[in-house]
């Protein structure tokens, strides 16, 4: 069995002549291809309605919110492996991500995904309502809730949300 040189495994030989030109011409027009579809998806965030925005900041919210818990629900898992919170997160972490997805791939079924996702803050309001928690937060919940509803039952957010 021959010892092969380390070398021929590490150092690839460098492309000349014509070879070089169309490794940097491709190389070249892999970097525009990126630029375009960098622009491109800018421009489709530009042109989403409010409503659509405001409810990624939501979802967004919802998945920040989850990530915070899970060291509760994990400790929660060591003594109980089926406990009634960890089924509550991981079934609202499912529903956001699905949500959100369909949001993003502008599907006609996220509409109502969309408005059943953001009821999700009555609840929160009457409990942040009754919890000793700063009167602000409960306030600033409710008028995010009207906001959010407002800007998802606009025409407009039904006709961006029209793929099949």
């Amino acid at each position: 069995m021959a010892i092969l040189p380390l070398s021929r495994f590490i150092f690839k030989p460098r492309p000349s002549g014509r070879q070089a030109i169309r490794t940097i011409d491709s190389a070249t027009d892999r970097s525009w291809r990126e630029a375009l579809r960098s622009a491109a998806m800018v421009a489709s965030i530009r042109d989403m309605p409010a409503g659509i925005r405001l409810f990624l900041v939501y979802a967004l919210l919802i998945l920040a919110g989850i990530g915070l818990s899970l060291r509760f629900v994990v400790d929660q898992a060591i003594s109980a492996p089926v406990s009634l919170p960890g089924i509550v997160v991981m079934i609202l972490l499912a529903y956001t991500i699905f949500t959100t997805t369909l949001v993003l791939q502008r599907k006609q079924a996220a509409y109502g995904l969309a408005i059943g996702l953001a009821s999700l803050t009555v609840p929160l309001v009457v409990l942040l309502a009754i919890s000793p928690v700063h009167p602000a937060l409960p306030v600033f919940s409710a008028a995010f809730g009207l906001l959010l509803f407002r800007g998802l039952l606009r025409p407009e957010v039904r006709g961006y949300l029209s793929e099949a």
